[in-house]
């Protein structure tokens, strides 16, 4: 009986089985992971981290708020003539005011996207990390902060109106009523434009300057100092406007930090600013409002300013500790 031959081996080794299963790697994200228990001001600090980054991130931004700027207004203004809108006079945008305060709007919220984008494409980390260090806006603690924000206003509003009767000056320029016919199309468009332009003012200023700052320094004052420079540079107010805008500033500045994200920075900004327009809208006096070179800014302003910025820092990081409001990456 012949026994079972052994498998013959060939010009090519022992015969092969089927090719063992080797599966592919996941593909990896774009987006790397921030650095875990960072502040808000280090969340750029990722692994790909390089300060040409920074560079490159703030100079498209800076590009990008003058150049987009530019053509929504150069758009505004080719559209105003089709519309029939009249012709704007000197330091106006647009002979119309409404009209005017709805370019000058959405020439700073346009900027919004280039901002994420910037975060995304240079940084490689998702735009969320600008909003806090969740990853996303805090809807619940900003609906707290704005309530925080309407209470320091109100406060600032009779501090000031209080100094400015105790001095002698005059009120009735700053309140007045213009009529339901001239308000209320203003106050539509500052109920639906003005979140979006101070939100994008604190992106640029208090999100993407003071990351980039704190990519490379540990000191988050350097930042929270240049950053309020660049934002008071801005602005065409005379000195005591001026000063009244770098305070404003350095305080959203701070709270950012220290309460590990924008949302209170935004609920401040967006309820000043609907109240500024707002009053100047009631009293018929929109157009000087968009000139910032032409208000006049009292120094008993100063003086709300202060009461404002110190209720608010207070309540807001006693209501942050009290809520166990996260300030670092987790």
């Amino acid at each position: 009986m012949q026994e079972n031959p052994e498998p013959s081996i060939g010009p090519y080794g022992p015969p092969q089985g089927p090719p063992a299963y080797v599966p592919y790697p996941p593909p990896q994200s774009w987006f790397v992971p921030v650095p875990q228990d960072a502040r808000y001001d280090h969340l750029a600090r990722t692994p790909v981290n390089r300060i040409w980054r920074q560079i490159v991130g703030t100079l498209i931004v800076a590009a990008g708020f003058f150049v987009i700027g530019t053509i929504v207004l150069l758009a505004g203004t080719i559209l105003g003539v089709v519309l029939g809108i009249p012709a704007p006079g000197p330091g106006q945008i647009s002979g119309d005011p409404v009209y005017g305060m709805v370019e000058l709007l959405l020439s700073i919220a346009a900027v919004l996207p280039l901002v994420f984008g910037v975060a995304a494409l240079v940084q490689r980390r998702r735009p969320g990390t600008l909003s806090s260090v969740a990853g996303r806006l805090r809807w619940s603690w900003l609906l707290i902060c704005v309530g925080v924000a309407v209470l320091s206003m109100v406060l600032a509003q009779i501090a000031q109106v209080a100094l400015l009767v105790g001095t002698g000056e005059q009120t009735d320029d700053i309140f007045g009523w213009t009529g339901w016919e001239r308000f209320l199309p203003a106050l539509i468009v500052i109920i639906l434009l003005v979140p979006f332009q101070a939100a994008t003012e604190e992106y640029i200023f208090r999100g993407w300057l003071l990351q980039a700052f704190g990519a490379h320094l540990r000191n988050p004052w350097w930042g929270i100092v240049i950053s309020s420079v660049l934002f008071a540079s801005l602005h065409g107010y005379q000195w005591a406007g001026l000063l009244d805008v770098f305070t404003f500033g350095l305080a959203m500045a701070f709270l950012t930090v220290w309460t590990g994200g924008l949302e209170a920075a935004i609920a401040l900004h967006v309820m000043n600013n609907m109240v500024a327009f707002g009053i100047s809208a009631a009293a018929g006096q929109l157009d000087e409002a968009l000139d910032q070179a032409s208000v006049p800014v009292p120094w008993q302003s100063l003086v709300g300013t202060v009461v404002q910025l110190g209720v608010f820092i207070v309540l807001v990081l006693y209501l942050a500790k009290k809520r166990s409001i996260s300030t670092n990456a987790g």
